[in-house]
């Protein structure tokens, strides 16, 4: 059972609570209503950040399972905890401007393409006849 990657997973759930605990935190402070999405830029760029990382969500988990599965607990965990940091370090990016978001970005979706290919090479060895 791959351990290290059910914690990693369960990280990743608390970055996203984490996240969704700012967006009204940034309502209040910037005085945006519900059920607006636009108004200041501030509270846009953190609600995007929120909006992104979902959007990254089904990209990133399964990925991670079957890296985990079929090729190691370990190896999967080590992406995912790179996951994690690229995308705290997008966040905390994206909150100062725009411009400064893409180290996270690039970090975070280097390490769902290797996951990506870790599952694919896990599948392939791990298929019958080969």
């Amino acid at each position: 059972m791959p351990q290290y990657t059910a914690l990693v997973t369960l990280l990743a759930v608390v970055f996203y609570v984490f996240l969704g605990t700012r967006v009204p935190a940034a309502r209040r402070k910037f005085g945006v209503k519900l059920p607006a999405m636009t108004g200041h830029p501030d509270f846009e760029r953190v609600c995007r950040v929120y909006a992104n990382t979902l959007e990254w969500m089904p990209i990133f988990l399964p990925t991670l399972w079957l890296c985990a599965i079929y090729f190691s607990d370990i190896g999967a965990a080590v992406l995912g905890l790179v996951w994690i940091g690229g995308r705290v370090l997008y966040y905390a990016g994206y909150r100062k401007a725009v411009e400064k978001r893409l180290p996270g970005f690039l970090i975070q979706a280097v390490a769902c393409l290797l996951l990506l290919f870790g599952a694919l090479a896990g599948i392939v060895m791990n298929w019958p006849g080969i």
